[in-house]
């Protein structure tokens, strides 16, 4: 875990690893997007606009998802109003969920290719893999950052987080981590870690502070990240062959729908929705519905690629 790289220079600023995966994934994804779309006969130009768009949406929309998936959070009445409004907008402190931005940044791209009369099915299928190396790069700065952690594992591969971070919170508040009594105080008759700063700023506490990490937890993380290039490749590869446009983005709606609602198993989220015994985070309940969704594309596009002439089949030179 390493929320803060370095800081620059006489600057004194802070780079943020979250932030800065977030602007490699997004340069990568735009890059890509540019050649998939030169290889298409279209203007790589217009998926700079189009990336930019995506990246506010896509912010705007994640963000907010994943304030209203822990609405608790933002609502505590231990803070006053503004102290929630900042640390709910503060995207700093890492949480954003994807899907929240794929429903935000998805109707966006699509009036936009309609405005600059960009063939909509082909735009989605350009985009597909770009989407998977944008949440491949968000998912390592989520690493780094310690958000987004998964659940309990003994594992070999397992990994544990530092005082203070947000599975050390979490696990501290839930009672599976027992601190040691100089680094818990009493705050309105709660018991609360005493902040980092002030731990190494007491010789007593700045020695217990490194001995301090969490239970072991999947690097779920890194498991979406890996999952996540890997659909890049195969819907790159996929775009290379003859097929219905339109069938590329399906085929990664498909995919990733499946891969998030497996490895959701494995992540530490609150479930939404019960079902028998069966306990539906909302990243879950959208995973199944972007399968659902995506098999119905899959579908309707080959079979308007059969039934009517007109209707593109790809086959990029």
């Amino acid at each position: 875990m390493m929320p803060e790289l370095f800081r620059i220079p006489f600057l004194n600023i802070p780079i943020v690893s979250f932030g800065l995966m977030m602007v490699i994934g997004f340069l990568c994804a735009m890059q890509l997007a540019k050649f998939l779309a030169k290889r298409s006969g279209i203007d790589p130009e217009l998926f700079v606009n189009a990336a930019l768009l995506a990246l506010v949406s896509g912010v705007i929309g994640a963000r907010l998802s994943h304030v209203i998936e822990n609405i608790g959070q933002y609502t505590s009445p231990e803070r006053g109003f503004w102290a929630n409004l900042f640390d709910a907008v503060n995207i700093r402190s890492g949480g954003l969920t994807y899907y929240g931005g794929f429903l935000l940044a998805f109707p966006t791209l699509v009036i936009y290719a309609i405005k600059k009369k960009i063939p909509v099915r082909l735009g989605m299928d350009i985009i597909a893999p770009c989407l998977m190396i944008g949440l491949g790069f968000g998912r390592i700065g989520c690493f780094l950052n310690g958000c987004c952690y998964g659940a309990k594992c003994e594992l070999p591969w397992a990994v544990t987080f530092p005082y203070e971070s947000i599975p050390y919170q979490d696990q501290f508040h839930r009672g599976e981590v027992s601190p040691p009594g100089e680094l818990v105080h009493e705050i309105d008759g709660k018991a609360m870690l005493v902040p980092r700063r002030v731990a190494m700023a007491s010789p007593t506490q700045r020695e217990l502070v490194p001995s301090q990490r969490s239970l072991p937890l999947h690097p779920a993380q890194l498991y979406s990240s890996l999952t996540a290039f890997l659909i890049a490749a195969l819907t790159t590869a996929f775009f290379t062959l003859p097929h219905a446009a339109g069938r590329g983005f399906a085929l990664m709606m498909m995919v990733e729908g499946l891969t998030r609602y497996l490895l959701e198993l494995l992540r530490a989220e609150p479930s939404v929705l019960n079902v028998g015994h069966y306990h539906l985070s909302l990243s879950m309940v959208l995973g199944i519905a972007l399968m659902f969704v995506g098999g119905a594309m899959w579908f309707t596009f080959g079979r308007l690629s059969r039934e009517k002439p007109g209707f593109p089949v790809l086959a990029p030179a």
